[in-house]
């Protein structure tokens, strides 16, 4: 039980690591927005089209998912390389990954809704 690191420090370092990621982030956010929304201004040959862009994003929601699952299975499995931290950050990510497309998915039924029910 002595290997095992103390709750309050791993609750320590994970506020720590909040506070550290909360700026980056938002910025990584940002800057995810951002080229997505340059990817689908441009409508040119060679460009992306939007479903590609949906595509992308879900496959890399997926992608997020199966590394968290990866790292708390080694966890589990006792992997010694692998800290409670780690697992902890990366189940957040995938949380995060998540909660954002199913942003972006209600708001894109929200504008289809919204187009539908326009007057001709």
């Amino acid at each position: 039980m002595s290997e095992r690191m103390d709750i309050n420090r791993v609750l320590v370092q994970m506020r720590a690591m909040k506070a550290q990621m909360q700026p980056q982030a938002t910025a990584a956010l940002r800057d995810t927005q951002d080229s997505t929304i340059n990817s689908l201004a441009h409508n040119q040959e060679g460009s992306s089209r939007f479903g590609d862009v949906m595509t992308q994003a879900v496959n890399k929601v997926n992608q997020v998912q199966q590394s968290s699952a990866k790292t708390s299975n080694a966890y589990l499995n006792g992997d010694k390389s692998v800290d409670v931290v780690d697992v902890m950050v990366a189940s957040q990510k995938a949380s995060v990954a998540f909660d954002s497309a199913v942003q972006v998915r209600n708001k894109l039924v929200e504008a289809y809704r919204d187009v539908m029910n326009m007057p001709i």
